[in-house]
């Protein structure tokens, strides 16, 4: 650490969060900083499965540990594997991703404007509410065959919302296929 450098730790329920500041703030108290945002300082990924359900309105609630991961708007995006379920993702999370598939293609080809196609006609903005809940639009509803009972479940960067028979069964078959994964990772690694 450097000489005009403070730096202090934060454990919540959402993750751990590292605070640093320098210069005239070194002698303040770390609570002088203002709100710090999970999103600019948190470390963990989306972790866990959670049983949760959707209203008349097709609202779901975001996990409460989750919501100040948001701060406030998600971009709901149809799975990428074409998996049956709708991924929830922090804004730059999702430009990041979406743009480090779409940038390996050249300017000008096939392949670049059906992924540009295929991840922005794919997912939609929306706001978390007061509540901490988000309007799941219908066509993602029924493409993920969600009705009032669903899982949500963290995966990394991003959460995931299943209908839970649909879950029991693709956790079911990864299950049976996660050594024959983690093998072919040890090989090309």
């Amino acid at each position: 650490m450097g000489k005009n450098v403070a730096e202090g730790c934060k454990v919540g329920k959402g993750g751990v969060y590292i605070l640093q500041r320098t210069g005239v703030e070194e002698f303040l108290p770390l609570l002088h900083l203002g709100p710090q945002t999970p999103s600019e300082h948190l470390l963990e990924l989306f972790r866990g499965a959670f049983n949760h359900t959707v209203d008349a309105k097709n609202r779901l609630t975001i996990p409460k540990r989750f919501r100040p991961a948001f701060a406030g708007s998600v971009v709901l995006v149809r799975s990428i594997d074409m998996s049956p379920c709708i991924g929830i993702w922090r804004p730059d999370d999702f430009e990041a991703y979406s743009r480090a598939a779409i940038d390996q293609q050249p300017p000008l080809s096939t392949k670049r404007i059906q992924l540009e196609r295929f991840f922005y006609a794919n997912a939609q903005d929306a706001e978390i509410d007061a509540a901490g809940r988000v309007i799941i639009p219908a066509g993602f509803s029924e493409s993920a065959q969600i009705q009032k009972d669903v899982v949500v479940l963290g995966a990394g960067t991003r959460l995931e919302v299943w209908s839970p028979d649909t879950w029991n069964d693709q956790q079911g078959a990864l299950l049976e296929s996660i050594a024959g994964i983690t093998a072919d990772a040890d090989a090309a690694a």
